[in-house]
């Protein structure tokens, strides 16, 4: 079984970048899809980004344009490059990932600590 655990989180400036790592213990490559989610304080946990085996990339709207999500097959990361960051995207990160479908779903049994992200001047 392939966990993945979150990092690179921090505090940020409004208008600032940063990138979030999603390393795997296992080959990320028999992983279908892995997505970035994020959860505000109040806030249902939400999907933003995603990546398949394949390549192909998904961005939530709110996102579109300013977040990246990439994966490293011989790091067994999957990596997502923040910019332009607003007080709205305070929340803490999680990764995930499985099928497809799950990936859309949100629906995992498990997940891990997460990486808070504060924006904030």
């Amino acid at each position: 079984q392939v966990q993945l655990v979150e990092s690179g989180g921090g505090l940020v400036q409004p208008g600032g970048s940063l990138r979030l790592s999603c390393a795997a213990s296992g080959s990320i490559f028999s992983i279908n899809a892995v997505g970035w989610y994020r959860q505000a304080p109040g806030k249902e946990r939400e999907l933003v980004a995603m990546i398949t085996s394949g390549g192909s990339t998904n961005y939530a709207y709110s996102v579109k344009g300013r977040f990246t999500i990439s994966r490293d097959n011989a790091k067994n990361t999957v990596y997502l490059q923040m910019t332009s960051l607003k007080p709205e995207d305070t929340a803490v990160y999680y990764c995930n990932g499985g099928s497809y479908h799950v990936v859309v779903a949100g629906r995992f049994g498990s997940w891990g600590q997460g990486t808070q992200v504060t924006v904030s001047s």
